[in-house]
C-alpha cells in the first residue's frame, strides 16, 4: 500500500537523487585535480558551480522534507537493485530500484546542473564570445 503522497515522493527522490549526483561532483573534482588534465581550471570551476547549485536545492528540500516530517535512508542493495526506505506520517515505504535506473536518473540531474551553470555563466558574461579570436 502506498502511503506517501506523490509530491512527497517527488521531493525525497529529488533529495536522494541528488544527494547522489553531489557525490559524483566531488569525486569527479578529485579524478580532475589528480589527472593529467592540461588546462584544469574551466572544470574544475564548472564543477564548484555544479556543486554549489546542487547544495542549495539540496539545502531546501532538506527543510522541505523537515517540515513535513520525510526521511528517505538506504535499506539495502546487491548488483541489480538498492533498496531505500521512505518514512513519512508514521508509516514507511520500501522502494526498490533499479541500478542503471539510478545512474540514469543521477545522470539526468548532472546534465541539468551542468546546463545550468553554463546558462548562468553566459548570462553573466555578454560578450565573452567576441573574446574569441578570429
Amino acid at each position: 500500500m502506498r502511503h506517501l503522497k506523490q509530491k512527497e515522493l517527488e521531493t525525497a527522490s529529488r533529495y536522494l537523487f541528488l544527494s547522489m549526483a553531489i557525490t559524483v561532483i566531488r569525486q569527479d573534482r578529485k579524478h580532475i585535480q589528480q589527472g593529467d588534465f592540461k588546462i584544469k581550471e574551466p572544470y574544475m570551476e564548472l564543477l564548484g558551480k555544479m556543486e554549489l547549485e546542487a547544495r542549495e536545492e539540496r539545502k531546501a528540500l532538506r527543510s522541505k522534507m523537515e517540515a513535513q516530517k520525510l526521511q528517505v535512508i538506504e535499506s539495502g542493495r546487491n548488483d541489480s537493485f538498492t533498496s531505500f526506505l521512505f518514512l513519512a506520517h508514521g508509516y514507511e515505504e520500501k522502494r526498490n530500484y533499479f541500478n542503471p535506473a539510478i545512474r540514469k536518473k543521477v545522470e539526468t540531474i548532472l546534465f541539468e546542473l551542468m546546463h545550468n551553470s553554463l546558462r548562468r555563466r553566459r548570462s553573466l558574461e555578454p560578450n565573452a564570445s567576441n573574446d574569441l579570436p578570429g
